[in-house]
């Protein structure tokens, strides 16, 4: 009886060994979390939304490869990056995980005018969607302030931004947010995406450190193919407090939410 005994529990535990190896393998080689830490998507992503980056969409580069070694140094594409897709990737001089809307593809023409999107010449229309609302205060870890259109607003009051439906050239519909006019980002030079690169811009357009904002300045700059990570598919947990236990501020209907 002893004997069945432990070898019971000798098969429990390899049962439990391997279920750890298959659900690290699976976190490791198909999908990667990513917890939103400034509000640059706003408002398609929110500050303390929490996601998995299907890493596979569009296969693996040296970046995300999950080896200390891989056969490649490029990308070699399961499929190719859309326009409209929210793509995490590896900034690439700063080392860090950003998220961000792809604008430009390789080769294209991307400018911005008075605030407008104009990829190859055609502008990307705006339409008006009403205001995006929120509470001016410290938000997330980070402790960030949202930009309010309607400033001068006091903390605890009502922050709102401008919100429009724009739509790519491809057909793509997603919410941008304008804080407010004028802003140094609004109008831009013409920027021409290399071969093997990609342009990115992020949905609060006001607040958003992107590639219209060169790598020399902090900026996201051409990201490179092999930068690309995956991409982000759906919410599957959020929260508004900096802790993850502060289950009052959990965000319920944004749980498993699809990210346009």
């Amino acid at each position: 009886m002893a004997e069945k005994k432990e070898e019971g529990i000798l098969e429990t535990v390899k049962t439990v060994l391997w279920a750890l190896v298959i659900a690290g393998a699976f976190r490791t080689l198909l999908f990667q979390p990513f917890w939103i830490p400034t509000g640059s998507m706003k408002d398609t992503l929110l500050i303390g939304d929490f996601l998995f980056v299907n890493k596979m969409a569009y296969g693996y580069s040296a970046y995300s490869c999950p080896f200390a070694a891989c056969p490649f140094s490029g990308r070699i594409f399961a499929s190719e990056p859309e326009r409209g897709d929210v793509v995490v990737f590896r900034h690439p001089t700063l080392n860090t995980d950003y998220v961000k809307r792809l604008i430009g593809l390789p080769g294209d023409k991307v400018q911005v005018t008075d605030g407008i999107l104009f990829i190859n010449g055609e502008a990307a229309p705006q339409v008006p969607a009403g205001a995006f609302e929120e509470i001016k205060e410290s938000q997330g870890r980070f402790g960030t302030i949202p930009q309010c259109a309607n400033s001068p607003v006091g903390q605890g009051a009502v922050c709102e931004k401008d919100r429009f439906i724009e739509t790519l050239p491809n057909g793509v519909e997603h919410m941008i947010l304008n804080a407010r006019d004028n802003n140094p980002l609004d109008n831009t030079n013409v920027f021409t995406v290399p071969e093997g690169h990609y342009f990115f811009m992020g949905d609060n357009r006001d607040n958003s450190t992107d590639s219209r904002v060169s790598q020399r300045a902090g900026g996201v700059g051409m990201v490179p193919a092999e930068y690309l990570l995956g991409r982000a598919d759906r919410v599957m947990f959020s929260a508004a407090g900096k802790r993850l236990v502060y289950f009052w501020t959990w965000r319920a209907d944004r749980f498993f939410k699809a990210i346009n």
